[in-house]
C-alpha cells in the first residue's frame, strides 16, 4: 500500500506537507507573510505567466508568488480538501458565502438562467435573488421533493432550457432535511449541455459534511463548503471551500483572485489542525443526533421531528434517494413545537447548556429559530411553502454527552406551556 491509497482521515495528518521544507516541523508551520521572494527575475516571469494561465509552462510547478494567489498553508489545506470528496483540485475560502459567491459569479454571466433548489440557506437566497438578479442573471426555483421531470417541463415550456447555465442546489435543505436528487439533477444538466456550453452541477454539502455525502460521485461539478461548519468544527474560523476538477476550479481559483476572497493562513492552519479531527467529531455528534430525535419524536410537546433518519417516515418518496445518496443520519434535525413562535422562544430562552445561537457544525450543541433567524429574508409566503415555520426550531447537535443535551432539552420543554385548542361553537 502507498501513501496515495490511504484512508482520508490517516492523510489528514500530512498529506501535502514536506517537513523538510520547513526545518522538520511535524506540523506546518504559519506562513504569515504577504509576499514571497523569487530567486531570480526570470523564475518570477514564469510564476506569473503560470498564474495567469499562458501557454508554454504545460508540466512545470507554479511557486510562490503573493498570498492573495498562493500561500503554503492554503495550498497543503487544499491537498486535503478534496481528499473526501474525490476531487481534483479544492479552493479556500474567506467564508462559505465568498465560496458561493466567488463560484456563481465565475460561471453566471447575463442573460444565463439559475436553476435552484429550495429552501436555500438564506445568505445565498439573498445573493440569488438581490445579487445575481442585478447582474441579469435569471434564477429559477424548485422545491426540495419536486418531481424532477416536473421541473425539466417548466424549464422547457418557459423556454429557459437553452439558457439554462447551472443547477444549484442543497441537500439535505436547511433547516427541513429534504433531499433532492443529485444524478438526475444531473441527468437535465448533461442532457441540456452543448459542445460549446456545458451546464454545471453545484451542490453546497455543508448540512452533511466531507464524510456523509459525496455529491461528485452522484454527477456534481462543483461541492461548496462553509468550512465554518464541520470542517472548521470549533466554532471559531469563518471560511469557505469548494471542490471539483482542476478544470473547473482552476477557473474559479482564477476569480478567487481578483475578487480577494481567499483564505488567510492562520485560517488555514487551523483548518489543517481540525480535519485531522473531522471524522472522530462528526461521528460522535451523528450518534448524539440519533438520540436527541428519539427522544424528541416521543415528547408530547413536539409536532414533527425533520431528521435525515425519519426520510422514509416523513418523505417515503425520498427514501430511495436517502438509499442511495447518503452515508449517515448526519447530526441536524429540526423540530416543531406545539404552538407558535412564543412556545418555540419560550423553549429557546431556557436552554442552559445548548448554546442560543446560528451555524452548525461545532462542538457544542447550538439552537435557533429559523424562521426569524438564518432565514429571516426569505419570504413569508416561501417559509410557510416550504414548512419553515414560527414553531420550528434547529438544533446543531455537538459531540457532549447525550444524556445532558437530552436533560437540557427536556427542562426547557417542560417550560412551554401548549396552548389550549380553539372551542368553535
Amino acid at each position: 500500500m502507498s501513501h496515495s491509497n490511504f484512508s482520508p482521515e490517516t492523510q489528514m495528518l500530512g498529506y501535502g506537507y514536506k517537513p523538510e521544507l520547513s526545518e522538520g516541523a511535524v506540523k506546518c508551520p504559519i506562513f504569515q507573510t504577504s509576499t514571497f521572494v523569487f530567486r531570480s527575475a526570470e523564475e518570477g516571469k514564469a510564476f506569473f505567466e503560470m498564474a495567469y494561465g499562458k501557454a508554454g509552462h504545460e508540466g512545470q510547478e507554479m511557486g510562490l508568488i503573493y498570498s492573495r494567489i498562493n500561500n503554503p498553508d492554503m495550498e497543503i489545506l487544499e491537498e486535503r480538501l478534496k481528499l473526501w470528496d474525490g476531487g481534483e483540485m479544492a479552493a479556500a475560502f474567506s467564508s462559505g458565502m465568498s465560496a458561493i459567491a466567488t463560484t456563481l459569479m465565475t460561471f453566471l454571466t447575463p442573460g444565463d438562467v439559475l436553476l435552484y433548489s429550495n429552501p436555500l440557506y438564506g445568505g445565498t437566497h439573498k445573493f440569488v435573488h438581490h445579487i445575481l438578479t442585478h447582474f441579469g442573471i435569471e434564477v429559477i426555483g424548485f422545491r426540495a421533493g419536486q418531481d424532477m421531470k416536473e421541473v425539466e417541463k417548466v424549464l422547457i415550456e418557459s423556454g429557459h432550457a437553452k439558457k439554462l447555465k447551472m443547477i444549484y442546489v442543497e441537500t439535505p435543505a436547511n433547516p427541513t432535511n429534504d433531499l433532492i436528487d443529485i444524478e438526475m439533477c444531473s441527468a437535465i444538466a448533461k442532457k441540456y449541455s452543448t459542445d460549446d456550453k456545458k451546464i454545471l452541477v453545484t451542490v453546497d454539502n455543508t448540512y452533511m459534511g466531507p464524510l456523509w455525502q459525496h455529491p461528485l460521485k452522484h454527477g456534481a461539478d462543483i461541492v461548496l463548503y462553509s468550512a465554518t461548519k464541520y470542517i472548521g468544527g470549533h466554532s471559531d474560523v469563518i471560511a469557505g471551500a469548494a471542490v471539483g476538477s482542476k478544470e473547473v476550479i482552476g477557473k474559479i481559483k482564477k476569480t478567487r483572485t481578483f475578487f480577494g476572497t481567499m483564505i488567510d493562513p492562520h485560517t488555514s492552519w487551523l483548518l489543517m489542525r481540525s480535519l485531522e479531527t473531522l471524522k472522530i467529531r462528526m461521528e460522535a455528534a451523528a450518534e448524539n443526533a440519533e438520540r436527541v430525535a428519539v427522544y424528541l419524536s416521543n415528547h408530547p410537546k413536539i409536532e414533527k421531528v425533520y431528521y435525515l433518519g425519519y426520510t422514509k417516515k416523513n418523505n417515503p418518496e425520498q427514501a430511495e434517494i436517502f438509499g442511495r445518496q447518503y452515508l449517515n443520519n448526519g447530526a441536524m434535525l429540526s423540530f416543531d413545537v406545539a404552538g407558535g413562535e412564543h412556545e418555540a422562544f419560550t423553549f429557546l430562552n431556557n436552554l442552559k447548556h445548548i448554546k442560543l445561537a446560528v451555524s452548525l457544525g461545532g462542538t457544542e450543541s447550538l439552537a435557533e429559530h429559523p424562521a426569524s433567524m438564518t432565514h429571516a429574508d426569505v419570504p413569508y409566503e416561501e417559509k410557510q411553502e416550504f414548512h419553515i415555520t414560527d414553531k420550528m426550531v434547529r438544533l446543531s447537535i455537538g459531540i457532549e454527552n447525550y444524556k445532558d443535551i437530552i436533560w437540557d432539552i427536556e427542562q426547557a420543554l417542560e417550560k412551554v406551556k401548549i396552548p389550549a385548542p380553539e372551542v368553535v361553537l
